[in-house]
């Protein structure tokens, strides 16, 4: 009777801390649980043992059949061991899965203090093991996982791209503070800064897996100005690479008179307070004889207006606006 209540507890418990962690506390709405499942990410950094393995900051329960007076609920300290009842020593936690600890404290216990042990280990706190992601998401926030992770199920879980985003997003890993870099083979290293179109990783052209610790930066758009002679003048957002006749087109194309070959882009100097200009011709671009620029953030394009047409169609319109009264002049 015994064993067969130990077997249903082990199962009911294992069932808690794969979906959420068995006794926890509701996370807080920027602290999201993910499910445990196996599901290895080809080409990238891919776990070794897709088990669970206990990480620093972690809060286990430890629980020792026949013996309520011996379960307790544990964290994980600063050097990776456990302190628990009637045991001398600490025990080493980080690194070992549930049920290895499990073992470990069992033949501890067998040493000095029972005869016959069956303990049981849950991590209900998996805090070593968390991925970040910021910027332009639906619900940024931390997220505790248990399993490998690609990076599209991630931005999925933090709610997509919002509006406000644009086409890239960055991972910067840190390195992980699970304690436990043996369960993960490093094929892209073990810290850096990775870049990424969301449109690839959308249409399956990039992949990438993440690791315990990774932040996820999804950047808002880029915004350029458009100013002058154009129909509507103002911000254009960049979500994607822009050239300037796109920009143009954004800001509803250009007004008659417009100076056609000598748009200027005013751009800022990396690293500096000082602006450059580039004039461009854009009836060399219609006519393919020179190539569409593309734009940098924070460009600047300004059109100007051409005096003489300028004059010309001011003359014509205000003598297009006289003819009515002409024709119903009273005699």
């Amino acid at each position: 009777m015994i064993h067969q209540f130990r077997s249903i507890l082990v199962c009911s418990l294992v069932l808690a801390g794969t979906i959420v962690s068995a006794g926890q506390a509701a996370p807080a709405e920027a602290d999201k649980v993910v499910a445990s499942a196996s599901n290895p990410i080809n080409g990238q950094t891919v776990r070794l043992d897709d088990r669970y393995r206990i990480g620093f900051r972690d809060k286990l329960t430890v629980q020792v059949f026949r013996h309520p007076e011996l379960t307790q609920t544990v964290s994980v300290n600063s050097n990776g061991t456990i302190s628990l009842f009637k045991i001398p020593t600490p025990l080493i936690a980080v690194c070992k899965t549930e049920s290895e600890l499990a073992r470990a404290v069992e033949d501890a216990y067998r040493k000095d203090y029972l005869r016959n042990p069956e303990v049981n280990v849950a991590a209900i706190e998996q805090n070593s093991q968390a991925l970040a992601v910021i910027g332009a998401v639906e619900h940024p926030g931390r997220f505790f996982v248990n399993r490998q992770m690609h990076l599209l199920e991630l931005l999925a879980l933090a709610g997509g791209p919002s509006k406000e985003a644009g086409s890239r997003l960055m991972v910067v890993r840190p390195g992980s503070d699970s304690g436990c870099q043996q369960t993960l083979a490093p094929k892209q290293g073990d810290s850096g800064l990775f870049n990424f179109s969301i449109r690839d990783l959308q249409e399956g052209k990039q992949t990438f897996a993440m690791q315990p610790g990774d932040i996820v930066s999804v950047l808002e758009a880029d915004i350029v100005f458009v100013y002058g002679n154009v129909n509507e003048q103002g911000q254009v957002v960049m979500k994607q690479p822009m050239t300037l006749t796109q920009a143009i087109a954004s800001a509803k194309g250009i007004k008659p008179a417009t100076q056609r070959d000598k748009v200027r882009i005013i751009r800022q100097k990396p690293g500096t307070l000082e602006r450059e200009e580039i004039i461009v011709d854009l009836g060399a671009i219609d006519k393919q004889k020179a190539k569409d620029p593309y734009l940098l953030p924070n460009d600047i394009i300004a059109l100007s207006q051409d005096k003489t047409m300028s004059i010309i169609n001011s003359l014509t319109k205000s003598l297009t606006q006289g003819i009515p009264s002409l024709l119903y002049r009273p005699y």
